[in-house]
């Protein structure tokens, strides 16, 4: 149910976003999603990848600071109002978005990857809901 998320604190600074990608590369890592959350000294690069474990040992190994946190990610309808539903049903259970950012594929479907509060009763509120989950596997297998 829940996807493992890596999160890679960057220095602010020229090279290191492409230091991370070129090694993720280097060992054939692939990057499924990601969003950069940045402050004037550092950024948080948040990754979903093919392959959760290794990418936090390579990383480390390379010098990065990394942590893995549990997300859900959820597949929505990819067109106007498709999120809507998702957040709305949050909403309604008082469950908090601490942040959300997404991705599309070559499908009509778009996935949404959500961290939340409340997980065991925001999975439980969208399952109820009619909203898929997407498990980690099947990530990395798009």
């Amino acid at each position: 149910m829940k996807v493992s998320q890596i999160s890679v604190f960057l220095e602010n600074k020229s090279g290191r976003l492409a230091e991370v990608t070129q090694l993720l590369a280097d060992h054939e890592i692939n990057i499924r999603a990601l969003c950069i959350a940045e402050t004037t000294d550092y950024g948080v690069l948040r990754l979903i990848v093919n392959d959760a474990d290794r990418t936090r040992r390579v990383l480390s190994a390379g010098g990065f600071t990394v942590t893995e946190t549990a997300v859900l990610v959820v597949e929505v309808e990819d067109r106007p109002g498709g999120l809507a539903q998702v957040i709305a049903a949050l909403s309604a259970a008082g469950i908090n978005v601490e942040y959300v950012y997404a991705f599309v594929t070559r499908s009509d479907k778009a996935f949404v990857v959500l961290r939340l509060e409340e997980m065991e009763k925001a999975a439980q509120v969208l399952k109820q809901g009619g909203v898929r989950i997407v498990s980690g596997e099947e990530i990395g297998a798009i």
